[in-house]
C-alpha cells in the first residue's frame, strides 16, 4: 500500500487475501474512513469501509483519471526484478524481511545519499542477525 500524500510504502506478507484480511490491513493504514482507496479490481478489495475506486487491469484499464495503482506496482516491480536477478530464491521464512527491505527503498528514495546512509545506520542500531538464525529451520 502507498500512500499518495506522503508517499510511503506499508507493506505486509500475508497468509491470504480474503477480504477480511485485506480490510485489516487496510484498517491499519488507512488515516480515517474518509480516505479514498485507489485498487485494481480484484475481489479481496470489495467491501472496504473507505470510498473506493479501482482500475480493472484484467481490461488493459491502468489508468482512469486520478485512479492507478501505479506508485505500489513500482514497488512491487522493484522486488519481482531483484528476485529475479539477484536474490534467486525468495524463502517463505524470510520473505517479510524482502519485502521490508524494498518498501525501506522505496520510503526513503527521495532522500540525497548521505540522508539515505544515515537512516539506514539509523535502522541498525541494536539489530543483529546471527547466522544460526539466519539458516535455523
Amino acid at each position: 500500500m502507498k500512500d499518495r500524500v506522503t508517499k510511503q510504502v506499508a507493506a505486509k506478507v500475508v497468509d491470504s487475501t480474503d477480504r477480511g484480511d485485506v480490510a485489516r490491513f487496510v484498517g491499519q493504514h488507512v488515516d480515517g474512513e474518509d480516505v479514498t482507496v485507489y485498487t485494481d479490481g480484484t475481489s479481496p478489495y470489495e467491501g472496504l469501509p473507505n470510498p473506493h475506486e479501482t482500475v480493472k487491469h484484467s481490461v488493459g484499464e491502468y489508468m482512469k483519471g486520478l485512479v492507478h495503482t501505479n506508485g505500489v506496482q513500482s514497488c512491487w516491480s522493484m522486488l519481482k526484478r531483484a528476485h529475479k536477478g539477484m536474490f534467486r530464491k525468495l524463502s517463505a521464512k524470510h520473505l517479510q524481511r524482502y519485502v521490508n527491505e524494498f518498501a525501506g527503498r522505496q520510503n526513503i528514495r527521495e532522500m540525497d545519499t548521505a540522508d539515505q546512509m544515515t537512516h539506514i545506520v539509523a535502522q541498525l542500531i541494536g539489530k543483529r542477525l546471527l547466522h544460526r538464525e539466519l539458516v535455523a529451520e
